[in-house]
């Protein structure tokens, strides 16, 4: 005899399922093309009985769950290829400093603890005449522009109860001050003045921001953000790797904390760092 437990769990998971469908016993019935009694004797009936595999099948496919959520021997609802995509799935990237797909993450895990290891400098302190240098394209497409998409991450960070966590390399800071790579063709006066943007912005936010940075001698990741219990996502550079398992979230928020025992430069710290790089601007 089946365990009664499985049978209450098969019972409150089925009722899940119509409640969520909004159907009566009889409707339900009639798409899984059960006899009504059939089903209305498993889910109120006094003996702890399962239906037998064929029901089963019939019931999961109709809700389109898994026959192992049915029993209780699963937590996640989906099948086949379903499941891997509610665990694991891509996204566009967009070239922006964040897309509509983004900032919905963001808005979804206000309140909750959100950490980011961007590329570099991170973009949300990046002035107009930066974002035109690094994102000229993005400003000749339709869409959202690099510089709205800051601004609503800004006012995001305004609202209460946020809790944003920021880890990058100190060297991209050095890089950008000396004018290496990228930031070559951008004058000094411009990245002074683009320092002194992150100083003000800082000394705003904080300590709902929070910025560590730290060695790249010493230490690697590759840029990505954790929203919250809610999803993880990984910057590809041409899209996103989102996972949503707990485990996953778990593994990026550990690797996100290992940096910030290793920050060179502490929160408390960026505002005077940053000072001290604007007088190595060349």
């Amino acid at each position: 005899m089946p365990h009664p437990v499985s049978h209450d769990v098969f019972r409150e998971r089925v009722n899940q399922l119509l409640a969520r469908s909004g159907l009566t016993y009889a409707a339900f019935a009639r798409q899984a093309k059960l006899d009504r009694s059939t089903l209305s004797q498993l889910l109120t009936g006094s003996m702890p009985r399962l239906p037998r595999a064929e029901t089963l099948a019939m019931i999961a496919r109709t809700a389109n769950v898994s026959v192992d959520w049915l029993l209780g021997l699963s937590q996640r609802e989906e099948v086949g290829s379903e499941l891997i995509e509610a665990v694991m799935k891509v996204e566009p990237y967009g070239n922006t400093p964040a897309n509509d797909t983004f900032l919905g993450w963001l808005r979804s895990a206000q309140g909750l603890r959100i950490c980011s290891v961007p590329v570099g400098v991170p973009d949300l302190f990046k002035s107009e005449d930066v974002l035109r240098h690094e994102y000229r394209a993005a400003f000749e497409n339709a869409g959202l522009s690099p510089i709205e998409a800051v601004q609503r991450r800004l006012a995001m960070l305004r609202q209460p109860h946020q809790q944003l966590e920021l880890a990058t390399s100190r060297d991209s800071f050095l890089h950008f001050a000396r004018g290496i790579g990228l930031w070559s063709s951008v004058p000094a006066s411009l990245r002074r003045a683009q320092f002194q943007r992150m100083i003000d912005l800082a000394d705003e936010f904080y300590p709902s921001l929070r910025i560590y940075l730290y060695d790249a001698a010493s230490s690697y990741s590759v840029p990505f953000t954790v929203f919250g219990d809610q999803r993880v996502a990984m910057f590809l550079g041409t899209s996103y790797l989102v996972l949503n398992s707990a485990a996953h979230i778990q593994l990026f928020l550990n690797r996100f904390d290992d940096l910030v025992r290793v920050a060179s430069i502490q929160p408390h710290q960026f505002s005077g760092y940053v000072r001290e790089l604007i007088d190595q601007v060349e």
